[in-house]
C-alpha cells in the first residue's frame, strides 16, 4: 500500500494547533537558507501535522537547478518533509529550546510525481506511523494545490546534540 493510499487528514479535530515560524525555529536547528518549513498547521501532538513552504524564485537552489527552467530539487522536497516530521516529533515531546536534535536515519518508497515551481505552496503532510523510544517513523506527502507532488516514508531519531 502506498503512502498516498494510507494518508487521510481531517481538519475537524479540536486538538489541532498551529506552530508558527518562531516556534519551528525553537524546535529544529535549521536556519535560512536550509529552513524548509515556514509553519505547521493541523498539528496533533504525537500523530500528524502539515508543514507549509512557499516556493520563491529567489530560493538558493534555483540558481543552478535549473537557471532557464527553475524546478525545486526532489531532495529539497524530501528535506522539507523531514523538517516537518522533526518539528512534529519535538513538539510532541515538548522539546522546545532543548539540547536535542532529530537525525534523519532513512528514507523508503520515495516517489516524485510532479514538478514544484516558483510560486507554488507546498503542503507537507506527515503522519507518525511508529515510535520506539527515540526512533520515529513517518509517512509523508508533499502536495501543491491538493495534488501529490512527492511522497516518502522517513525514519528519524531524537538524540542529544
Amino acid at each position: 500500500m502506498s503512502v498516498t493510499e494510507t494518508q487521510n487528514f481531517s481538519t475537524e479535530n479540536t486538538n489541532e494547533v498551529e506552530i508558527d515560524l518562531n516556534q519551528v525555529m525553537r524546535l529544529i536547528p535549521h536556519r535560512a537558507p536550509m529552513l524548509m518549513v515556514e509553519r505547521l498547521t493541523n498539528v496533533v501532538a504525537g500523530d500528524r501535522a502539515i508543514g507549509i513552504k512557499t516556493i520563491s524564485k529567489e530560493d538558493w537552489y534555483f540558481q543552478g537547478h535549473f537557471p532557464t527552467k527553475p524546478v525545486m530539487p526532489g531532495v529539497m522536497i524530501i528535506e522539507a518533509l523531514a523538517q516537518t516530521a522533526a518539528a512534529l516529533a519535538m513538539h510532541s515531546l515538548d522539546l522546545y529550546d532543548q539540547e536535542k536534535l532529530v537525525y534523519f536515519m532513512g528514507i523508503d518508497e520515495a516517489r516524485f510525481r510532479k514538478m514544484v515551481l516558483p510560486g507554488d505552496v507546498l503542503h507537507l503532510e506527515v503522519v507518525k506511523t511508529h515510535r520506539r523510544g527515540p526512533v520515529w517513523r513517518f509517512k509523508g506527502l508533499a502536495k501543491v494545490n491538493g495534488e501529490v507532488v512527492a511522497e516518502a516514508i522517513k525514519t528519524a531519531m531524537i538524540a542529544d546534540k
